[in-house]
């Protein structure tokens, strides 16, 4: 059974309280699926291939098909719950009873949940070297605090962009060497704050995912993601290799060739694609993800948190020792590649490519 008339109204007035844009895909959704819940299946003539907006409305309403005037309602619902919930932590940028504030993250606990959020939203969430050294400060805090359950997420349309490549140009007075050795030795301590997490982990994956976003979920505990969420590792490309343990988790939990088609030949995969491959837990529509998520969010926070934690240390505890040295092997290797005239190149090359956008 589809929401009510008054669960629909009350939605509509839900979405004036949005602060930020959500994007042109999501507001064509809401279009789309509030003229499905009041008229039924698009009935108006094609506009014309030059009325570049009404055609993009039309397209969106007449994609729903068939889809009942109830459903349609229920999906409006859903989307409007979800958008307004996204924005709610939001409010508490900092964890109960702690004055702890990030620059780069929106962090906050409730209902034994403690939430990190990725807050870069206009660029991507891409992580710059104040963003590693916050999050490994939160992680710390929340493998500390009283919460049974950690969840990492994105502000915005993207759930993680990766790297920063403005990291790259930052170059302080020892030079490229003390770079590379620099940015080597952080990312070692960020990867090693992921491995040795005490707490149930889960990454709630709200968009697309690139680089070092997407390696380090190998050591989540759950992944849940949008169906619009995509998974891309383009390290040849840029002259860099593989990091957070993903050379050696990739090749164990989807088969070393589906592994090396991502890690080695940048392959993108879908959601339900990275599903298949066992790196995502299980895909969700994008107009109910945050809805549906966080209802089995609140369910696992209720479970009790020492038999949890004693629970992960027995699944994850037997390969600490060998995910300390991936780890470390992996940074050697970056460190390497950074340095290399290879990896220089294409980072210039890619911000010549973005210079003339």
């Amino acid at each position: 059974m589809g929401a009510s008339v008054e669960e629909f109204n009350a939605a509509k007035e839900k979405l004036g309280t949005l602060k930020k844009d959500p994007g042109n895909e999501v507001k064509l959704k809401v279009y789309a699926l509030f003229k499905q819940a009041t008229q039924g299946p698009c009935n108006t003539p094609k506009p014309g291939m030059l009325d570049f907006v009404n055609k993009a409305k039309w397209d969106a309403w007449k994609s729903l098909g068939s889809v009942s005037q109830e459903e349609a309602r229920q999906q409006y619902v859903d989307l409007i719950t979800s958008l307004v919930g996204a924005e709610a932590p939001a409010v508490a940028a900092q964890p109960t009873g702690s004055t702890k504030g990030f620059q780069t993250l929106l962090v906050s606990t409730e209902d034994n949940i403690t939430t990190i959020r990725f807050n870069r939203p206009e660029k991507k969430n891409a992580i710059t070297v104040e963003m590693y050294n916050e999050l490994i400060e939160a992680l710390d805090l929340a493998g500390k605090d009283d919460s049974v359950i950690t969840v990492i997420t994105g502000n915005g349309d993207y759930y993680c962009s990766g790297n920063d490549l403005n990291n790259f140009t930052k170059i302080p007075e020892g030079g490229v060497e003390k770079l590379a050795k620099e940015s080597g030795e952080l990312l070692k301590r960020y990867v090693k704050a992921y491995i040795d997490f005490p707490k149930p982990l889960i990454g709630v994956i709200n968009g697309p995912a690139v680089g070092v976003s997407v390696t380090l979920l190998g050591l989540f505990d759950v992944v849940y993601a949008t169906e619009r969420a995509t998974f891309h590792t383009p390290f040849s490309q840029l002259g860099q290799s593989p990091e957070g343990c993903s050379s050696y988790i990739f090749p164990k939990i989807m088969g070393a060739a589906k592994a090396s088609e991502m890690l080695l030949f940048n392959k993108k995969v879908t959601a339900a694609q990275a599903c298949e491959l066992g790196l995502v837990t299980e895909v969700f529509p994008d107009s109910s993800f945050q809805s549906e998520v966080w209802t089995r969010l609140k369910a696992y926070a209720k479970l009790p948190r020492n038999s949890l934690a004693l629970s992960k240390q027995l699944i994850r505890g037997v390969e600490k020792e060998k995910l300390h040295a991936v780890n470390n092997a992996e940074v050697e290797r970056l460190v390497e590649r950074w340095l290399s005239d290879e990896c220089m190149q294409a980072v210039m090359s890619f911000f010549q490519a973005k210079s003339k956008l």
